[in-house]
């Protein structure tokens, strides 16, 4: 009925969206809508007709890079899930959080992230990659943020491609995307304020 009535490249976008949004596990069906609802103002679209499920995995590879990222404010790094769609956004809302954190007297050194570029990258082929650097755009600092990084993930036996330079991004491949939807737990920019203040 939907394909009759639609464009179907504007079906299959659409569907590919829903399919990302819901294997990403950040966002509930409400939530999931309202992005739709965004992306696609201009297309006056009834989601309601689209099947939106998400997904029921089992978090076992996401558990072990969220322990990563709890210990890594113990290194004074801000480690924050699924932050901005870019990595251009995810540096803009790394300094932006770090902006926050100065405010209330806190002082990290560091950050990492992945975007949920980097999420929909995991779904389709089964690798993670995290961005890392410094707040003072210090080459020496930041390089140094990435080997903590790099050594925290590969002590929880991931396996880590990676050039050892601040051009190229930490590569966790193979990463099976696993995370399910939690309502219990903020994650992206309050997840790691909370996770910062509270470390």
């Amino acid at each position: 009925m939907k394909d009759e009535i639609m464009n179907p490249d504007l079906v299959e976008e659409i569907e590919y969206m829903i399919n990302a949004l819901s294997k990403s596990g950040f966002f509930n069906n409400d939530e999931i809508i309202e992005i739709l609802e965004d992306e696609f103002i201009e297309e006056n679209v009834d989601f309601s007709q689209f099947n939106i499920s998400l997904n029921e995995f089992d978090n076992v590879n996401f558990n072990r890079l969220d322990n990563v990222f709890n210990l890594l404010v113990n290194e004074n790094i801000v480690a924050i899930h699924n932050c901005g769609y870019d990595i251009e956004e995810g540096v803009n809302d790394a300094f932006e959080l770090f902006v926050h954190l100065k405010n209330n007297n806190y002082s990290p050194e560091g950050f990492c992230f992945y975007t949920f570029e980097d999420v929909e990258e995991a779904i389709l082929e089964s690798k993670l990659k995290i961005t890392f650097g410094d707040f003072e755009n210090d080459e020496n600092k930041a390089l140094e943020i990435g080997k903590i990084v790099c050594n925290f993930l590969k002590s929880e036996n991931f396996e880590i491609n990676w050039d050892g330079t601040i051009n190229n991004q930490i590569e966790i491949n193979p990463f099976e995307w696993d995370k399910s939807y939690d309502d219990e737990k903020e994650f992206e920019i309050e997840g790691a304020y909370d996770n910062f203040t509270k470390g």
